[in-house]
């Protein structure tokens, strides 16, 4: 009987207690002027929230190409890293917001998080979607406690963002970033003008590596005010552009964390990219 007694109290101790940490997950949209359409987004809500006034810090966590504002909850587990993460002290209580730059019918759906012909994602993203997420869902509004982070295409675009914005953000997490469209093993060739075309030629005019190359010194101090993660796949055929950013940063003495882990461009890479991300975030919110 002790014995059985021991074996049932171990069980209580590792048993997992989701309903003590676990957040929710709410789907909800805004209506764009700027894109002239409703443009949908997931937005994690951590444990306790809206049991009082409190305000939270905020990371805007941005999807790939072909991928769309489900894709973080769906396919990278989000929810069940943040609960977990939170829970153990790893990641400070926070929002996540997931918004929608595209579709995975990428010939058909513009996608992007740049400014565009007809899609002026940039200006609705900084001018609408931001000061209205942050207003209804308690967040924290200042450089201080917003983080930007996202995978491939939306590794890019928060590279860019935070390059563009170093004002608006504390900390920038670039996941097997797409950070320019030049270099042969990245260029996809001999495409057809459709929209995806448009993606591809907007990368190449918002270049995470041509801004360094041309920034000024003011705009490099303004840099070294963001802290800065690279994080790509050994066996990732964006990994030398990745390689090559984190260089020019160092030149430019802009300190960068660069890491190269086993992997490829996959969803099992950037679900343990998140678990890297998100305490990342949380080291780098002012207290």
């Amino acid at each position: 009987m002790k014995k059985l007694i021991l074996i049932a109290a171990a069980f209580l101790l590792l048993a997992p207690s989701p309903k003590a940490q676990a957040g929710k997950v709410v789907t909800d949209s805004l209506s764009s002027t700027a894109l002239k359409s409703v443009v949908k987004y997931n937005v994690y809500l951590p444990d306790g929230y809206g049991k009082s006034d409190r305000k939270y810090p905020v990371v805007y966590l941005l999807h790939g190409l072909y991928g769309d504002y489900t894709d973080w909850l769906k396919r990278g587990t989000m929810k069940g890293v943040a609960d977990e993460l939170i829970a153990s002290g790893e990641a400070v209580p926070m929002v996540i917001v997931m918004p929608n730059a595209g579709a995975e019918d990428v010939h058909n759906v513009q996608n992007g998080y740049f400014n565009v012909k007809d899609w002026p994602y940039e200006d609705f993203f900084f001018g609408e979607f931001m000061p209205a997420v942050e207003a209804k869902y308690n967040c924290i509004s200042d450089k201080g406690h917003r983080a930007v982070m996202g995978l491939s295409m939306g590794g890019g675009g928060s590279t860019v963002y935070a390059q563009r914005h170093p004002d608006l953000f504390s900390s920038c997490y670039a996941m097997s970033a797409w950070l320019d469209n030049k270099s042969d093993n990245v260029r996809r060739p001999h495409q057809p003008e459709d929209k995806l075309d448009i993606v591809c030629r907007s990368v190449m005019e918002h270049s995470a590596l041509d801004f360094i190359d041309n920034a000024d010194e003011a705009t490099i101090g303004k840099l070294r005010t963001v802290k800065w993660f690279f994080d790509c796949g050994d066996d990732d055929y964006l990994l030398v552009l990745s390689e090559q950013l984190h260089q020019k940063m160092l030149r430019a003495r802009i300190k960068t964390e660069f890491r190269v882990r086993d992997g490829g461009h996959t969803w099992e890479y950037w679900h343990q990219a998140l678990r890297l991300a998100l305490p990342f975030a949380s080291r780098n919110f002012e207290k």
